[in-house]
């Protein structure tokens, strides 16, 4: 099979983190969307579809994470990442690992600490109505616990490696991705968002294809939410800002390792 991609590579711009559960489908286009000069981390979660085989035949870096959970494959990534920045996304299909470069360059500049995509659905089938309304629950009452004015919790993000690894994280579920804005917010971190194009993802989701997933995820997001604030190393270049309090009426916002590299 000829490799779509351009990595691994022996010094990575960029990490970008995909968790893995038989994704065999969306694998190809997903990576051939990935820019020159990032190196892919797929974390394979227990995929019984070849997915892990088809990654590293297409030129990406396989980590094995035998423990089941989003937040486990993401945090398994994270640690497997060598290089300062690290993205994440789905790799699914519903998302343009392209996007991402406009996220890092403002990282890279000192604009933002923690860039995160908005997701904005395209045609139907994008983004099933009980999980939006999920989400919509759960970014009301991100702002009211962290003062961030936010309107997704998706998975296309983008900060600094160090920084991220600082926040420590310990959330192995769904509920990663929230923890890792709220701690950020504790942390005084200048968060954005911008919009993404969303589509229909490829294969049936593992979190929110049915109410019941949703709910559960929705239960672990509220967990974390219910954390107490947790002190964590700002971010290098933070001193140049005054972070927000936790909870303020005007917040930051402008708006060993776990897995196994195979």
């Amino acid at each position: 099979m000829k490799p779509v991609t351009t990595f691994p590579v022996p010094d990575p711009d960029v990490d970008l983190v995909l968790p893995c559960l038989n994704e065999a489908g969306a694998l190809p286009w997903v990576l051939s969307r990935i820019p020159s000069g990032w190196r892919a981390l797929v974390v394979d979660n227990g995929s019984t579809d070849g997915s892990a085989e088809l990654a590293r035949a297409l030129g990406a870096t396989v980590v094995r994470e035998e423990r089941r959970g989003f937040g486990a494959a993401c945090h398994a990534g994270l640690t497997a990442a060598t290089a300062d920045i690290v993205c994440f996304c789905d790799c699914d299909g519903s998302l343009d690992p392209a996007l991402l470069q406009p996220f890092v360059a403002e990282v890279r500049a000192g604009e933002a600490d923690l860039v995160l995509g908005r997701r904005r659905p395209r045609g139907r089938g994008a983004w099933p109505a009980h999980a939006r309304a999920g989400n919509l629950a759960l970014a009301r009452m991100l702002r009211r616990r962290t003062g961030l004015r936010l309107h997704d919790l998706g998975p296309l993000r983008a900060a600094r490696r160090e920084a991220l690894l600082g926040l420590g994280l310990t959330d192995r579920r769904s509920g990663y991705p929230l923890q890792m804005v709220v701690r950020a917010a504790d942390a005084g971190w200048h968060v954005t968002e911008h919009d993404v194009p969303y589509l229909a993802r490829t294969g049936v989701s593992k979190v929110t294809g049915t109410w019941r997933g949703t709910w559960q995820a929705v239960r672990d997001m509220s967990r974390v939410l219910a954390e107490p604030p947790v002190p964590a190393r700002a971010p290098a270049d933070a001193g140049a800002r005054v972070p927000s309090p936790a909870g303020s009426p005007e917040p930051a916002l402008a708006p060993s390792r776990e897995g196994t590299v195979q």
